[in-house]
């Protein structure tokens, strides 16, 4: 971790609130590396982490078997990790109603039609779930007025460049530098 100011005890201050946001947020394991820049003299604020690799998306039929009936024209869903229910049962519940979705019981779903296109659904996405969790993180690091946020995430980067005025194209320069570095592993 890496926290530039031209203020040695400003950037002392910053390393200690990133570190407890962290903490408190249980974000520390699941980030390679961090670098900002905070400059009191201009208002800026430049933040880009580097998140370690997640496991892949998990598909509806990797947690579950579907099989469809065509006399009753129901699909009938037998969920075969139940971890991810509440996945499962979220996302179909902003398809369906819950009034078509049956669930007999607790590892059977019953929806009527054809279904079988259910099966590719993204049930999880780690790597967003994990983006999402350090934009949690920047959004409660970040000084209190700069709104004037510019996102400069990609792949495995998030990177924000903040402030209370327009954002000047050194810190553009200053955050692309941060995303090449976290990028070769400096």
């Amino acid at each position: 971790m890496l926290v530039e100011c031209y203020d040695k005890k400003g950037a002392e201050v910053y390393e200690i609130i990133i570190k407890q946001i962290f903490q408190d947020l249980v974000l520390g394991p699941s980030v390679d590396d961090l670098k900002a820049f905070v400059n009191p003299d201009d208002p800026v604020f430049i933040l880009a982490i580097k998140m370690k690799k997640t496991s892949n998306v998990v598909e509806f039929n990797d947690v579950a078997s579907f099989t469809y009936n065509k006399e009753k024209d129901v699909t009938t869903i037998l969920i075969e990790d139940e971890n991810y229910l509440p996945n499962i049962l979220n996302k179909l519940w902003r398809m369906f109603s819950r009034d078509e979705i049956y669930q007999p019981n607790r590892y059977v779903l019953e929806i009527s039609g054809n279904q079988l296109t259910l099966e590719t659904l993204i049930i999880d996405d780690p790597h967003s779930n994990l983006q999402r969790r350090i934009y949690d993180a920047i959004f409660r690091i970040l000084p209190e007025g700069f709104k004037i946020i510019k996102d400069m995430s990609n792949n495995d980067i998030v990177a924000v460049v903040a402030t209370d005025e327009l954002i000047m194209d050194a810190w553009i320069e200053k955050a692309n530098e941060y995303i090449a570095e976290l990028e070769s592993g400096m």
